[in-house]
């Protein structure tokens, strides 16, 4: 503070930078010089000052929950007696209101990083985080906007209904696809079109692909599609590693109504590796596996979670975009 005063003299200010990999280090030094009274009687007439400050900056990209609506209140929401289990990965609500992020209840939740634009309302539950809940941050990007999932046209099938064991290729599925209990459905890998009607797999299905993306979209912009994945439902497909939807395997059409449902309620046998990504969904997630090396992406308008559910960001072998915010902090 003494170097804005006009006695301090000689003034000299130096900063020094560096960065690797994902974190950055600035410092700064400032010296002068202030006249002395009562030294001056001993010889020393000027008094040399030094101050130092140095921060450090760090790109957080273990993001695997993102809320995109910016004002409603809950745009991430845990409810009821829910476990949510966020292992090494980082939550964040771009909502602006005084309780973007709400958890109530006997709810337990914890996470890397916990980031809201707005603030928090955590009545009775028990949230911990190893690096902080950070309030009034910056709203994120959505990471997956520059992405668009090719063009397409008319049906390959229409009401396909999954009612024994079946193999089915890449297309277009005009009015949706349903899986039977007791049913197994390979999906060939590739882009599958639910255009109108509902993906839904009944408890006890089975639904598996390798290098799958699910497009949710309508030729007649009406009767927009919705997910719901019911419990005891065994669910386990991957994203594609190349193409236009590479790192997607749930792609919604951002002309979807907001808070159009997509109900993932699969349990400890759903398994969605990669990014679902519905910018104007209201997803409802239940699910996981109880392990730290996996890769789950979840992208909304609002995202809440009902049940428990295991969520990591073990994310390098599925071409996934991560996402995070700049953490600035004073270290001396």
């Amino acid at each position: 503070a003494l170097f804005i005063h006009p006695e301090v003299l000689n003034v000299s200010v130096n900063t020094n930078s560096g960065s690797g990999g994902a974190s950055a280090n600035v410092s700064l030094t400032a010296s002068g010089a202030v006249m002395t009274t009562f030294l001056g009687v001993l010889g020393y007439s000027t008094l040399n000052i030094t101050a130092q400050s140095t921060s450090n900056s760090t790109n957080d990209t273990s993001g695997c929950v993102l809320a995109l609506n910016s004002t409603v209140a809950g745009a991430v929401s845990a409810s009821g007696s829910s476990s949510v289990s966020l292992k090494g990965c980082s939550l964040y609500s771009n909502s602006n209101s005084a309780s973007s992020l709400t958890a109530g209840g006997s709810t337990t939740l914890s996470a890397s990083i916990i980031g809201v634009v707005g603030g928090v309302s955590l009545s009775g539950s028990n949230v911990t985080t190893t690096q902080g809940i950070h309030t009034g941050v910056p709203q994120l990007a959505d990471p997956y906007i520059d992405m668009a999932f090719p063009s397409y046209s008319g049906c390959t099938q229409s009401n396909f209904t999954a009612k024994t064991t079946i193999t089915i290729s890449p297309g277009v599925y005009c009015n949706g696809i349903s899986v039977n209990a007791d049913a197994v459905l390979t999906l060939n890998p590739g882009i599958y079109y639910i255009d109108r009607g509902s993906f839904a797999v009944n408890g006890g299905g089975t639904v598996t692909g390798t290098g799958v993306t699910l497009v949710f979209t309508s030729s007649t912009g009406t009767n927009w599609p919705t997910a719901t994945i019911n419990g005891n439902a065994v669910v386990s497909l991957t994203p594609p590693l190349s193409g236009p939807t590479t790192g997607i395997v749930i792609f919604g059409d951002r002309r979807l109504p907001t808070g159009t449902s997509f109900k993932l309620n699969g349990g400890s046998d759903q398994s969605l590796s990669g990014a679902i990504y519905v910018p104007t969904g209201a997803i409802n997630y239940s699910g996981g596996a109880a392990s730290s090396m996996s890769c789950t992406q979840i992208i909304g308008d609002t995202v809440s979670f009902t049940g428990n559910s295991n969520v990591a960001i073990n994310c390098s072998s599925y071409k996934t975009r991560p996402f995070g915010l700049v953490l600035v902090r004073l270290t001396s």
